[in-house]
């Protein structure tokens, strides 16, 4: 058994699939001899060369026009856009070009393309560096969605993600590089679209993805161990394909919701979450969903500032025993 971090993970899931398929190549700014601005990247140029490890230009939108016409003729990349909110510099690219050609060619034409990126806030980068953005991937047909929130499920999500016919956005959590964990199998598979129960309960479901299902999983620890309040924490692991059938599963067996999410409040995932399990578990919920998100603002660059901006672990706990209605001892 390896103890990997989640940055260790990236490195290994790309090589993995690399010796398995000479088809996947790796591309990106800095990504070869630099190792990745995030150093998630380490080492691959060492083993497969620049032609299977290629340095680009600062230009997302040549990385990604490069990366679709490979695409097209049989390859398999890989394409780093080093920060997400870049993803707006080329989302033409994405959104009009990668995502409807397997629909406009009646499938004849299909883009096994994987377009890696570093998601989401905690490292103090400001407005234009700290976006979490899974939300504007969710909503353009023809793309699937990944936020993996542990080095395990980097593993695992990024081997189906490169398998997968389809284009998949597989956003990376900056403030999770550093995480560790053990793991006893690196060459596994998770398929797309299948949700992680990460805790047990019984009283309240926390839906969470990425960075939000760790913090999630925190606080059901505290609320079991101070309040005994019995928590269960979906981590949704994708965002397309869904896995409703987990979410109905939990809100059978809770009846409380509550979904905890980076995005800016007006139309993160966690509105559309809100509006499936209304629309299929109406009769097994005992209160209206409950949204924890980012207020709808450009998210700040100050410590304290964006500390109180993206919901913290003692927000979730206060959030849960409120909507539960249970006080807290003075």
């Amino acid at each position: 058994m390896a103890q990997l971090t989640y940055r260790e993970s990236v490195s290994l899931a790309i090589a993995q699939s690399m010796r398995k398929d000479p088809k996947v190549f790796f591309m990106g700014e800095d990504v070869g001899a630099a190792g990745g601005v995030f150093k998630a990247t380490v080492g691959l140029l060492d083993e497969f060369g620049p032609e299977r490890v290629k340095d680009c230009p600062i230009s997302e939108q040549a990385i990604l026009g490069a990366a679709m016409g490979a695409a097209m003729t049989g390859l398999k990349p890989i394409a780093e856009i080093m920060f997400a909110d870049f993803l707006a510099v080329c989302w033409d690219i994405i959104a009009n070009q990668i995502a409807k050609t397997r629909y406009m060619s009646d499938g004849q034409i299909n883009i096994p393309l994987v377009i890696r990126t570093a998601n989401g806030g905690g490292s103090k980068f400001g407005a234009q560096h700290s976006q979490s953005l899974e939300n504007w991937s969710m909503a353009i047909p023809g793309l699937k969605v990944v936020a993996p929130s542990s080095p395990i499920d980097v593993l695992g999500l990024m081997a189906s993600s490169v398998q997968d016919p389809d284009p998949v956005i597989f956003y990376e959590h900056k403030s999770l590089y550093a995480m560790k964990e053990e793991v006893e199998n690196t060459d596994i598979i998770i398929p797309l679209g299948q949700a992680n129960i990460m805790h047990e309960g019984s009283d309240i479901v926390l839906i969470g993805l990425g960075l939000m299902a760790q913090r999630a999983k925190k606080a059901a620890v505290i609320l079991k161990e101070q309040f005994n309040v019995s928590a269960s924490v979906l981590d949704l692991r994708t965002l397309v394909p869904l896995d409703l059938q987990s979410i109905k599963r939990e809100v059978l067996k809770c009846g409380h919701v509550i979904t905890v999410e980076e995005n800016p409040r007006l139309c993160g995932w966690g509105a559309e979450i809100s509006s499936l399990i209304t629309e299929y578990c109406f009769d097994q919920l005992k209160g209206p969903v409950t949204r924890i998100t980012t207020p709808h603002i450009p998210l700040p660059s100050a410590d304290i500032l964006e500390d109180n901006t993206i919901p913290s672990v003692d927000l979730i706990v206060e959030t849960t025993l409120t909507k539960l209605e249970i006080k807290k001892e003075k």
